[in-house]
């Protein structure tokens, strides 16, 4: 059995990313334990990079770094997979008074925004098919990136290089030593976990607040609307293939358990049925638990005595923008002797530590 660079644990988005920055831009031989979930955010997600985001239209944290080395990474990704990942589309935000109106008009003012905000959309594609609303306006430079095609795809690649092990991880199956790491048979210098929302039992880690939000998604089938830009008009109206889109999403921070609910079901369903003047069928319903952290900023860094373990985490709801910038950012940390910016590093949350063990 080869001993290998790194050991990853997860195969969602966080693993799967991190994973290619370290083979393709470092030709590192990486391993994955990973059993996959069906609550995992990844299998629900809609993967959307959005640069105007909130009630209140702001850019999204460092949109302007982060886009650019997102669709560079999932090209390379395309490429390798030979699949399609990414469709760049705008996306139609409805406006439901004169004061959000307002709002978004002083954000097309602002140097900062107004590449990326539109105050006349053209809604012909869309108009004898919604309800109108007081006005509209248009978000630029977004993008849909399909995550669990892309998760798929990769995980088809590591089972055909004998490079991932399909199982529940155990941490006391982990052996920590100076020299490297050891996991039944698996051998590496170092662990990076990225095990997404269920990091919250990893005992090296565990001293991080962590958090859980759980979203629920449907996706339907709209028979010849044709749409190719999203719809933003309290929940989202995506494009998936052909007449099939997602629909979401809800979310919620406190939750008895992981599974799809009928409530947060006829929830999207009935705000859909709002939205749209021809009628739609639901073809399927799935949650997901996102991995949140308090300041929504990921968690990235070194254990503060083993180091050789790292964590790649906390990506959240933006995981789809954040993921590849911060997995290169990660991978120059390890490898390059790279600095960890302070907003991210898991430093930053040392005290915890030091309370848990006092």
């Amino acid at each position: 059995m080869p001993k290998y660079d790194f050991l990853i644990v997860g195969q969602g988005l966080a693993g799967t990313l991190i994973s290619w920055v370290l083979r393709k831009h470092y030709q590192k031989e990486v391993a994955h334990v990973d059993r996959g979930h069906d609550t995992a955010a990844s299998t629900a997600a809609a993967g959307l990079m959005n640069p105007i985001t909130g009630r209140r239209y702001v850019k999204s944290w460092r949109f302007d770094d982060l886009l650019p080395e997102a669709l560079t990474i999932y090209r390379e990704l395309e490429e390798e997979l030979h699949v399609s990942l990414v469709n760049q589309r705008n996306i139609i935000r409805s406006l439901f008074n004169r004061r959000e109106e307002n709002d978004w008009l002083v954000r097309t003012g602002d140097p900062d925004y107004q590449k990326y905000m539109l105050d006349t959309p053209d809604l012909q594609q869309y108009a004898q098919y919604i309800r109108p609303t007081f006005r509209y306006g248009e978000v630029q430079h977004s993008a849909q990136v399909h995550i669990g095609r892309l998760i798929t795809a990769f995980r088809q690649k590591l089972k055909e290089e004998g490079r991932i092990l399909e199982e529940p991880f155990r941490y006391d199956g982990l052996s920590v030593g100076a020299q490297g790491v050891q996991y039944g048979t698996l051998k590496a210098d170092a662990v990076i976990f990225a095990e997404g929302a269920q990091a919250a039992d990893n005992p090296y880690f565990n001293y991080l607040p962590f958090g859980g939000a759980k979203g629920q998604a449907i996706w339907v089938r709209i028979p010849g609307i044709h749409f190719e830009k999203i719809l933003k008009q309290r929940i989202f109206i995506v494009p998936w293939k052909d007449d099939i889109y997602w629909i979401g999403s809800t979310n919620a921070n406190r939750f008895p358990h992981d599974q799809p609910t009928e409530e947060a079901r006829q929830f999207l369903h009935d705000r859909l049925e709002d939205i749209l003047t021809v009628p739609f069928e639901v073809l399927d319903h799935r949650s997901a638990i996102k991995p949140t952290v308090r300041d929504r900023r990921p968690f990235l860094g070194q254990h503060p005595t083993h180091n050789n373990l790292y964590i790649f985490n906390g990506l959240g709801t933006k995981g789809t923008s954040l993921g590849p910038y911060w997995a290169r950012h990660l991978c120059a940390f390890i490898l390059k002797n790279g600095i960890l910016d302070k907003e991210v590093d898991i430093n930053r949350f040392s005290s915890l530590l030091s309370n848990r063990d006092k």
